[in-house]
């Protein structure tokens, strides 16, 4: 039983461009930029990034983005690039997939929760739906003739165990062959494609699945943070897109996220493109199939249309929202500030620097070899910048999504920058977002 070798490749290109994203300070979060050198950043460094962002698009590595970096509270840079649809120029107030990147703010969700007193980080998820009481172990005997056994759990899964990816659960895009093909059988839903069915469904799918290892013993990313998203549901009785209105959306004055784009705002939505044939790109318009070699499996599922769907149902907590720059700017910035943005405190400072700066173990990450970064409960945190190789300080933080999307947020600069695109699969343009960042970074004169 092994991993395939394809979804293996696109995926170590996926996480390694998460390695170059990352933090902020302050207090408000302007609307329009400042000049550079008021900030300590140098101005002539930031127009760098004209230049190798024009460029990604004139070769048609990427169709557009816009690209984001603020300090102290303070957008410095703030432009968009290339088109966002056929023959429609970037704007920078652009609505993207933002995939992934949904998990952050998933954690905070639960954060909430854990503030008000109203669960542990160390309850067992089964507390709360009883459907994971039941759950076992896949224990593989033998990798020749597919020798499975399901075992019980040595502990059961707990909160803590989802926000850090430490519970077991995989993805069925590169789980182990049983478990992708339970997921597959029980049609449970990655959150990248149209979903007819409600997150209570799919949650209570995958409750029928094993899991890769005994909570608490490894690492694996996966719908750890869609569970999470259920979890809310279940203790605040309220759906999952209510709670977060209710409690970060509109707090926060993001009034340009959500799981479906709005009917009035869909023209702002960025199309997803994906290399053509004849060489340039072609919009993706079509839902994609990858399929495993060594599994009946529909390995890994996306289509651009979930965005606008009225037939889409699914609230993925860790693959589902859509975004602006401007809106997960001022998440970022919340974050940064030590949970609080101009006058309302989403968190307590104690419990952001819980969420960042909280492992629970020195798990090797098959996608991170040399290490130098760890897990927290929602983001990934720089811990020894000479052994990540990363431009970004230790203590920085970041996360991206899978249609192209990262964020980083640097604390010891008070600095935050953000990059938007749509393209799959992006290991063209790996390059561009790692050099972005790093450009970022060079800013910094004081």
């Amino acid at each position: 039983m092994k991993r395939c070798q394809s979804i293996k490749v696109w995926t170590v290109v996926w996480m390694v461009s998460l390695l170059f994203s990352l933090p902020l300070y302050a207090a408000k979060v302007p609307a329009k930029a400042v000049p550079a050198d008021l900030q300590g950043l140098s101005g002539e460094r930031l127009a760098r990034i004209d230049g190798l962002l024009s460029q990604a698009v004139q070769q048609q590595r990427v169709k557009g983005m816009v690209a984001l970096v603020a300090r102290n509270g303070k957008v410095i840079y703030h432009k968009a690039f290339g088109q966002m649809d056929e023959g429609k120029a970037m704007q920078k107030d652009a609505i993207f997939r933002i995939a992934s990147m949904s998990k952050p703010i998933t954690a905070v969700a639960v954060m909430i929760l854990w503030e008000k007193g109203l669960i542990e980080l160390n309850d067992p998820v089964f507390k709360y739906i009883p459907e994971f009481k039941e759950i076992k172990v896949l224990q593989v005997d033998s990798r020749e003739d597919k020798g499975y056994r399901l075992i019980n759990p040595k502990r059961p899964i707990t909160i803590r165990h989802l926000l850090s990816h430490t519970s077991g659960i995989s993805y069925g895009f590169w789980g182990q062959d049983f478990v992708a093909d339970c997921y597959l059988e029980n049609k449970v839903s990655d959150g990248l494609s149209v979903t007819e069915w409600t997150l209570e469904e799919n949650i209570k799918r995958l409750a029928k699945c094993p899991i890769l290892f005994h909570p608490g013993e490894a690492w694996e990313y996966g719908l750890s943070s869609d569970v999470l998203g259920y979890l809310v549901e279940k203790v605040s009785g309220m759906p999952f897109d209510k709670f977060l209105q209710e409690n970060l959306f509109g707090p926060l004055k993001m009034k340009d996220t959500f799981f479906v784009v709005p009917k009035e705002k869909q023209g702002r939505l960025a199309a997803v493109y994906e290399p053509s044939a004849g060489g340039g790109l072609a919009k993706l318009n079509r839902k994609v199939v990858e399929r495993a070699a060594l599994s009946k499996t529909q390995s890994l599922i996306y289509d651009p249309f979930y965005s606008t769907s009225e037939r889409h149902k699914y609230l993925s907590g860790g693959a589902g929202l859509h975004s602006t720059v401007e809106d997960y700017l001022r998440f970022c910035q919340m974050l940064l500030n030590g949970g609080k943005l101009e006058n309302t405190r989403i968190l307590s400072p104690t419990t952001v620097d819980l969420m960042t700066n909280t492992f629970m173990g020195d798990y090797k990450m098959w996608w991170i070899p040399d290490g130098g970064m760890k897990y927290a409960l929602g983001v990934m945190t720089i811990t020894d910048r000479q052994a990540a190789a990363h431009s970004l300080p230790n203590g920085s933080f970041y996360w991206g999504g899978f249609f192209h999307t990262r964020f980083y947020v640097d604390p010891k600069h008070n600095l935050i920058a953000l990059y938007f695109s749509q393209i799959r699969p992006y290991a063209q343009v790996d390059d561009v977002i790692r050099k972005f960042f790093n450009l970022t970074q060079q800013a910094v004169e004081k």
